[in-house]
């Protein structure tokens, strides 16, 4: 059975452009969009569906039309001060005290990692409370061969597919959801013995003032990433009428995320070469963002891609993203 799951693939012919020191400028990059013919809507329409298991794995998909689309990725480092509430995405000089293989330890991402993107979050947004309550870790080998988080889930390939986290109605839906016992997924069960992720308190909070979902994005190896580096749209590049509803069925509920079809307008960027000791941020979802009637950047699209600019045989990348829901007391 073919995988209905579209991989990243370099481009026909490499356009890697540098200024005159040799800094790099931009790189084209192949981006698995969705086709110009699939029925674009902010909201469910059953189009596009795929069931998920409790390890976090995909079973099938069903309704997607992919069109892979030869887009410019250009520098961030080279472009000028980025937000979470600007463009959707920002990087952060911001240390670990985790080793490698601590990253591979459910117990020490959740009782020490979780706590460090916490306070990288809230020092960033200013937000009142931050809770990590998800994350995932990517790697095409350790996909590959099945590994496993000890005491976690499994390994997830790096996605190569242009997408959103969040929707207008998955967004609003997954603050309640943390207000609640978790469910079959949900990660913080294991440490909070039952209990909401999202206390009564702080969901009023939220409901009275705003609230967010930021993803801290990291590379858990020693070497810089070279391989299927992370890209990000700027959202003040994309409108509703890019956008289609995905359907994610788990056991216990439904979750949405945006797939997108490609457009001129669309700006990507990506961070060439992240360091251990940085952290991307990624807004995932905003109730003070433009689809829900304010100003701020609502999440911003985003893939991995093959970067022309390194070699073939570059180290695998392997990566963590840890999911925080943001609480402000003012909206």
């Amino acid at each position: 059975m073919a995988n209905p799951w579209p991989e990243g693939k370099r481009p026909e012919a490499y356009k890697v452009k540098r200024d005159r020191d040799g800094e790099l400028i931009s790189v084209n990059g192949v981006f698995n969009y969705q086709a110009s013919s699939v029925l674009r809507t902010l909201v469910a329409n059953g189009q596009i569906v795929t069931r998920r298991d409790v390890s976090g794995s995909d079973a099938d998909l069903k309704g997607a039309c992919w069109e892979p689309t030869e887009v410019a990725v250009h520098n961030a480092r080279m472009e000028g001060p980025l937000s979470v509430d600007v463009q959707g995405f920002d990087l952060r000089e911001s240390p670990t005290t985790m080793s490698y293989d601590n990253f591979y330890d459910e117990q020490k991402i959740l009782e020490c990692y979780y706590g460090e993107c916490e306070a990288l979050v809230k020092s960033v947004t200013g937000a009142s409370s931050v809770v990590a309550f998800d994350h995932n870790l990517r790697s095409v080998s350790g996909k590959e061969c099945k590994k496993n988080i000890e005491g976690g889930s499994k390994v997830q390939g790096p996605a190569t597919i242009v997408h959103g986290d969040y929707t207008v109605t998955s967004g609003p839906r997954r603050l309640e959801q943390l207000s609640q016992p978790p469910k079959a997924n949900d990660t913080l069960g294991k440490l909070r013995g039952g209990k909401p992720v999202v206390s009564e308190e702080a969901l009023q909070t939220a409901r009275k003032g705003a609230y967010a979902i930021v993803n801290v994005w990291r590379s858990i190896r020693e070497e810089p990433v070279e391989t299927l580096p992370l890209a990000c749209c700027d959202w003040r590049t994309t409108t509703a009428e890019d956008l289609c509803v995905f359907e994610i069925h788990y056991p216990d509920r439904i979750g949405e995320n945006y797939f997108a079809a490609h457009s001129e307008r669309h700006k990507w960027f990506y961070f060439p070469r992240m360091t251990r000791s940085e952290a991307m941020l990624l807004k995932q979802w905003d109730s003070r963002g433009t689809l829900s009637g304010g100003s701020k950047a609502p999440f911003t699209l985003h893939s991995a891609f093959m970067d022309p600019s390194v070699s073939e045989d570059a180290p695998d990348r392997e990566s963590i993203e840890v999911r925080c829901i943001v609480i402000f007391e003012d909206a």
